[in-house]
């Protein structure tokens, strides 16, 4: 009887915890192909991610997320930490410094 009563209060817990998934648009200084390759590469590594599609026209990525996992500004952080800034947060000078020379936004 007792394990009957932990494997449905676990039941319970499971339920209670329900994913919740979000989608944002962070604008970033993405320029080209291998950018877009770069910054959907990092998104997918990153924990909580569950989609990210990065338009480079307008340098807009789109991100699913789980929201009990991650946050926005972790990813923000996650596009920032390979070279490009994302919405208000910019690139650090070293991960900017290591981006190809085509992939830098004052390269065009």
């Amino acid at each position: 009887m007792k394990n009957i009563l932990i494997c449905n209060r676990c039941r319970f817990l499971s339920v209670a915890h329900v994913k919740s998934i979000e989608t944002v648009e962070i604008q970033t200084s993405a320029v080209c192909d291998m950018c877009k390759e770069t910054i959907e590469k990092q998104l997918a590594f990153t924990k909580g991610v569950t989609s990210a599609e990065l338009d480079v026209k307008t340098a807009i990525v789109t991100v699913s997320y789980k929201t009990n996992k991650t946050t926005i500004d972790d990813i923000r952080a996650a596009i920032n930490e390979v070279g490009y800034d994302a919405d208000e947060r910019k690139a650090g000078k070293e991960a900017f410094d290591n981006l190809h020379e085509c992939c830098k936004k004052d390269a065009h």
